[in-house]
């Protein structure tokens, strides 16, 4: 345990913690185009136009129904047979990013039909445009209901990251097994990789916590509303 503490940790954790910056670079990046994608999907979902609907249900069922280790392989190793080439660590991104986003169209659907009908009636009866509705009444509630399963996803996210090295991307659990190949302590390198997990997880959790408490309704100074009057630019 002397050996751990003073020796160990001092000569291992700073090039741990440079794997630990990729990891959350890699989940920041991931988030927020999942983020993006996986709202848009949710809409498209939404639409009562089959030819719309129908691709994206079918990509959110091959996304959510096969493992993300696979999808990663397939983007990293069998894209570049098709034209496609992508770095290492973009294929993380990309792997990432369109499996976070099918889980998240599944929350934001569910957010989004969880908007009482009636303000969105009202809204489109005070003459708003059906992407100023979604703007100023629908995303902002959808938003709110959806930030706490959206923090969970983040910080499931963090963990996933460590599949990524298995395409070559040096994160946080790849430049683990590069001190163990050096080192041949596993069981020492492993307790540390942990504990900076931890650390990643629980800090991420309180920040998370404190946006849901500062944006909840009533800790804000105004509510979601549908004005009653209109210049041109909110109608539009």
């Amino acid at each position: 345990m002397y050996n751990f503490f003073f020796f160990e940790v001092p000569e291992h954790l700073p090039f741990l913690l440079k794997g630990a910056l990729v990891t959350i670079e890699l989940s920041l990046i991931s988030m927020v185009l999942g983020t993006a994608l996986g709202f848009f999907l949710a809409i498209g979902r939404l639409s009562s136009r089959r030819l719309l609907r129908l691709p994206m249900d079918i990509f959110v069922e091959i996304m959510r129904d096969t493992p993300l280790i696979v999808q990663l392989l397939l983007i990293y190793f069998s894209l570049p047979e098709a034209g496609i080439v992508l770095s290492a660590f973009w294929a993380g991104i990309a792997g990432l990013t369109l499996n976070l986003a099918a889980y998240l169209s599944e929350v934001f659907r569910a957010a989004i039909s969880a908007v009482d009908p009636g303000q969105k009636a009202a809204a489109i009866s005070l003459g708003m445009s059906p992407v100023a509705v979604y703007r100023r009444v629908v995303i902002p509630q959808a938003g709110l209901a959806a930030l706490p399963t959206l923090g969970g996803y983040f910080i499931a996210l963090l963990k996933d990251c460590s599949l990524v090295s298995f395409i070559s991307v040096n994160e946080l659990l790849r430049h683990a097994t590069i001190v163990i190949s050096d080192t041949f302590d596993s069981m020492n390198t492993y307790i540390m990789v942990a504990i900076i997990y931890f650390v990643m997880s629980f800090v991420s959790a309180r920040i998370i916590r404190h946006i849901e408490v500062r944006l909840a309704p009533t800790n804000r100074r105004g509510t979601i509303s549908v004005p009653l009057t209109m210049d041109k630019e909110g109608a539009r």
